[in-house]
């Protein structure tokens, strides 16, 4: 009587990780794998244009953490990370309503060679005076760079030198940008049904 051979051991089969999608009725816009191929050619644009200099990337928290970390790892010339918060606040002068923003902490701009980061556009209005903010400072130069540009909700006409996507309406969340403190950890873009 022969021996019956063993049966080869079947292979585990692990499900490739699907991340769920968020909850409260939104959608998602941009892939995962969408997003990583415009953050490689925004990259691969910066690395031309900054050829042989170094580039000292400055982050507008809190939206730029995941763009701005996935952007810098791509980028091939010396490259200097720095984060700044932007604080906003409403005062009055005598009738007329004022509007202050501040930075922290203090970037010395001077004679450096700025690309302001950002994951969203939207009205323009922090970014723009950032820009002009670090001009101010003798940067030798300032480009900035936005993952996503709200094209319907622009109010002021900033440089907008790498975009990755121009959407229109619609809260977005995930990839950074989060609603109230949750989805900022997706790795993809959603937005409202």
């Amino acid at each position: 009587m022969a021996k019956k051979k063993p049966k080869p051991a079947r292979k585990k089969t692990v499900a490739a990780h699907r991340p769920k999608a968020p909850t409260n009725g939104f959608r998602v816009v941009y892939t995962q794998r969408q997003i990583q191929k415009r953050v490689r050619e925004m990259a691969a644009r910066i690395n031309r244009a900054y050829r042989g200099r170094t580039i000292h990337v400055v982050g507008v928290l809190e939206n730029c953490f995941l763009f701005m970390a996935d952007l810098v790892r791509a980028l091939k010339v010396p490259t200097v990370c720095l984060f700044l918060k932007a604080e906003i606040h409403d005062t009055r002068a005598g009738q007329a309503p004022v509007r202050e923003i501040m930075y922290t902490p203090k970037v010395d701009a001077a004679g450096k060679d700025i690309l302001l980061v950002d994951a969203i556009l939207q009205s323009g209005v922090t970014l723009d005076h950032l820009y002009r903010y670090m001009l101010a400072r003798n940067a030798n130069s300032v480009r900035t760079a936005t993952l996503i540009e709200k094209t319907d909700e622009r109010k002021v006409d900033v440089p907008t030198d790498y975009v990755g996507f121009k959407h229109k309406g619609k809260f977005l969340v995930g990839y950074g940008l989060g609603y109230e403190g949750m989805y900022r950890n997706l790795p993809y873009v959603a937005a409202r049904n």
